[in-house]
């Protein structure tokens, strides 16, 4: 599994109301984004936007990134994100009570 933080400046017209509104309004579509394991929506006060996700492989979230979402963050912003990669060892999800486990060789980048 990898873990991606993704941040970008947002315009300052953006605030958390406005930032808030947008993601809750976008955050079914990644339902159905491959390989993606869950994503955080996130906001920082110091005008920060991003997303902290996890994948089953860094491969299916460099095509993801790579496709029409870098295009919406150029356009809607017009930053360019700035994407960290890092090994996910394991998970604790207290909601669904379990702890996600990567098979040993995807612990690798």
């Amino acid at each position: 599994m990898i873990t991606a933080l993704v941040q970008y400046d947002l315009p300052p017209h953006i605030d958390l109301l406005a930032c808030a509104a947008h993601y809750r309004g976008i955050a079914p579509s990644f339902r159905s984004v491959p390989g993606l394991i869950s994503k955080q929506f996130i906001y920082s006060k110091d005008g920060r936007g991003g997303g902290v996700y996890l994948w089953k492989t860094r491969e299916a979230a460099e095509v993801f990134y790579s496709g029409p979402w870098l295009e919406g963050i150029r356009q809607r912003y017009g930053v360019d994100p700035r994407i960290t990669y890092f090994n996910t060892a394991c998970v604790t999800d207290n909601v669904s009570q379990t702890v996600l486990l990567p098979e040993a060789v995807d612990i690798e980048l």
